[in-house]
């Protein structure tokens, strides 16, 4: 079952953040076929990216394994934010982004626990339900960074009317979430869809970026197959390659950017990382990069007893210094 869609004006009102959070339609998640998710995720309020249809429809069902677990979204035909409240806001949001190889949404390691994390340090978290691009959508590669500049709109649109500053908006994209985090981080400029309302001119620039191991290259050597594959397809030509490697797309915009990856990571190698990290030093942008010896990979907030296990705190830290630091745009 979809998510439930809203009238135009109660999405415009609930986007801008007009609406009080206790009002968010709790709109139920059972996006993928089996098992419903935690209770943590579907008592969070919803709200949808869009109004009728999204950009590029033509939404086709995949069949779900029958071991998928719970936590693993797939079938996603209404895409919108999950909102995760602090007890004590300290002003800033974040824009978070699960990975799942462009096959699923890893919400829990990737999304609830992750939000969880960061309210306790005040964060306001917005876990975004990104479309699929092998769910039958139109310019498939295009449909995740559709979602993901539709969702940090929204969330600056909000913090503006909440009382939380609109300068103080990062992401923090996994897996391939991080590869969406970086394309946004990027790309966030690049038209992909036909703006429809007062939303789609708001800024679509991150303040700060958190890429958690994330799928950098798009090609091998070094790209995740199975991400390539689902957001590219099976025989992408050089240039749906080059627009989605967004290590070759790093300029004197692109915001401050914080880097974690393990080096015993198996499935997304740290290679990835590295090209970012240097893509973003040639282009003189600020960048911390974090490598550890022991994490593996799809460590979400990570096993306390590894150095990997107090990366949150140290993001944050990182965060606030650069938040801090930050000049406010003009105009």
């Amino acid at each position: 079952m979809a998510a439930r869609s809203l009238p135009l004006r109660a999405t415009l009102l609930l986007s801008l953040g007009l609406i009080p959070g206790a009002l968010f339609a709790q709109a139920p998640a059972a996006m993928a076929e089996r098992p419903a998710p935690p209770v943590a995720w579907t008592s969070a309020p919803f709200v949808p990216l869009w109004t009728g249809t999204p950009p590029g429809g033509g939404f086709r069902r995949v069949a779900v394994p029958a071991d998928s677990p719970a936590t693993f979204l797939r079938n996603i035909d209404q895409p919108g934010l999950r909102l995760f409240r602090p007890a004590h806001a300290n002003g800033a949001s974040v824009l978070v982004i699960p990975g799942g190889a462009y096959d699923f949404l890893s919400i829990g390691n990737e999304g609830v626990e992750i939000a969880e994390r960061l309210n306790a340090l005040g964060y306001t978290v917005y876990v975004l339900v990104y479309r699929l691009p092998g769910e039958g959508w139109a310019n498939r590669s295009d449909v995740p960074l559709q979602d993901a500049q539709r969702g940090l709109r929204m969330v600056r649109a909000a913090a503006t009317k909440d009382g939380l500053d609109p300068h103080r908006v990062a992401v923090l994209g996994f897996s391939a979430g991080g590869h969406l985090a970086a394309t946004l981080e990027t790309d966030f400029a690049q038209a992909v869809y036909r703006p429809t309302d007062a939303i789609d001119r708001v800024d679509a620039r991150p303040d700060a970026a958190g890429l958690i191991y994330p799928v950098i290259a798009a090609a091998p050597p070094f790209t995740h197959a199975l991400s390539a594959e689902r957001l590219l397809g099976k025989k992408p030509g050089a240039a749906a390659i080059a627009r989605r490697s967004p290590a070759s797309h790093v300029t004197a915009t692109t915001p401050p950017t914080f880097l974690l990856h393990a080096m015993d990571d198996g499935a997304v190698v740290p290679d990835n990382s590295m090209a970012m990290m240097a893509a973003l030093r040639r282009a003189g942008r600020p960048v911390e990069a974090h490598f550890v010896a022991e994490g593996g990979h799809g460590f979400g907030v990570g096993s306390p007893t590894l150095p990997v296990g107090h990366w949150v705190e140290t993001f944050d830290h990182w965060l606030q210094r650069i938040f801090a630091t930050a000049t406010p745009p003009v105009g």
